[in-house]
């Protein structure tokens, strides 16, 4: 007997692994509109550099305990010690630029908020018209790592001292957030 879902086509970067799919057909490419989560793949994709989305994923309630419950407000708050107790915990990547630049990011976080009401405003204010991006790609290889608009993004996160946010990182954090819809042509979650 055939599974309900057998007849569901998906994007293949999620492969039959049930963290990656349940991912892809939850979240990855729905549009946020919480500032807080916002935040959380904010400090997820900044912890991904270098390393697989898997890698991260795996450890998404050990950052969620780790880093407050990704309350920005928390997270801003935390102090050299906060960032050598992080430094400790085996459940997170503990690489202490990254961890740093997660608490100085969320200072800056709530400067633009400030500034821009939410950051999903701010980002918003990037994407034409404010429209969300949906693209038509038919194959994965024609998906691209980075684009202008991610170089944009990018380039005035750096310009307000973001770290750990370059054009590609910003590129996955645009399709996760859902502000790039590059789920396939014939993706069932498009």
């Amino acid at each position: 007997m055939k599974k309900k879902d057998d007849a569901l086509k998906r994007c293949p970067w999620c492969g039959d692994d049930p963290l990656y799919v349940r991912y892809h057909d939850t979240e990855w490419g729905r549009e946020v509109t919480s500032d807080r989560k916002m935040f959380e793949l904010l400090i997820l994709e900044g912890a991904q550099a270098g390393l697989s989305w898997y890698t991260i994923l795996k450890r998404r309630d050990n950052y969620r305990k780790a880093f407050a419950g990704f309350d920005p407000a928390k997270v801003a708050a935390f102090t050299e010690n906060d960032i050598e107790r992080l430094i400790q915990d085996a459940g997170i990547i503990r690489n202490r630029a990254k961890i740093a630049s997660a608490v100085g990011n969320a200072r800056l976080f709530l400067e633009v908020r400030k500034e821009f009401g939410s950051f999903c405003n701010y980002l918003k204010s990037f994407l034409p018209d404010g429209k969300i991006v949906v693209n038509h790609w038919k194959t994965l290889a024609e998906v691209p790592a980075s684009s202008p608009l991610s170089d944009a993004i990018s380039k005035d996160m750096k310009k307000r001292g973001f770290k750990f946010f370059g054009s590609t990182i910003c590129y996955a954090h645009l399709q996760a957030c859902g502000y790039v819809n590059d789920h396939l042509a014939d993706c069932s979650f498009r």
